[in-house]
């Protein structure tokens, strides 16, 4: 029996250089094809962050508007603020943050930038209480950044052809 264990010992040596060798390689081509799609993931994560925001500052603008009769006038990033702390109405932190809000006697609008891609998504309620989504893409990953006043709709229906590029969750000017 001993003799049958030494027999089998000599028989396994293990694996030999160039097969080590070619599964190192068969791992690294697999990285190469992987490593840039979870790259790409972090653009996704601003973008989505900033889209949350946006519909969390709606949600408060909203509740603004039920405590003052429908009426928007007033509204602020800082009254938005106040009434919903979570909402960040400065640059810092990596987080996404409202850029601008504002309203009238019956319509609201809200603007958040993702942080590090600077993507802008704005949702706006017209007077006729219908809601839009609009969004913009810098020029340096294919937009052209908006350089027109807030609101795009300022309480009447519109299009949304003063956004543009498609980038993120940006496509074709809407989110």
């Amino acid at each position: 029996m001993l003799h049958k264990l030494r027999q089998r010992a000599q028989d396994e040596r293990g694996f030999t250089l160039i097969e080590l060798l070619v599964v190192i390689l068969i791992i690294g081509i697999l990285a190469a094809i992987a490593i840039p799609s979870f790259l790409s993931q972090t653009t996704k994560a601003y973008d989505a962050s900033a889209k949350e925001l946006a519909r969390t500052a709606q949600t408060t603008a909203t509740t603004y508007g039920t405590d003052y009769a429908g009426n928007y006038t007033g509204l602020t990033q800082t009254v938005l603020n106040s009434y919903e702390p979570t909402i960040q109405t400065a640059s810092g932190g990596g987080n996404a943050y409202i850029t601008t809000a504002g309203g009238g006697s019956n319509y609201f609008y809200v603007v958040a930038q993702a942080a590090n891609t600077n993507d802008q998504y704005e949702v706006e309620r017209t007077s006729s209480g219908n809601i839009y989504r609009f969004c913009n893409v810098p020029t340096t990953t294919g937009g052209t950044t908006y350089s027109g006043t807030w609101p795009i709709v300022s309480g009447t229906a519109t299009t949304n052809s003063a956004y543009s590029g498609t980038s993120g969750g940006c496509v074709a000017g809407g989110w």
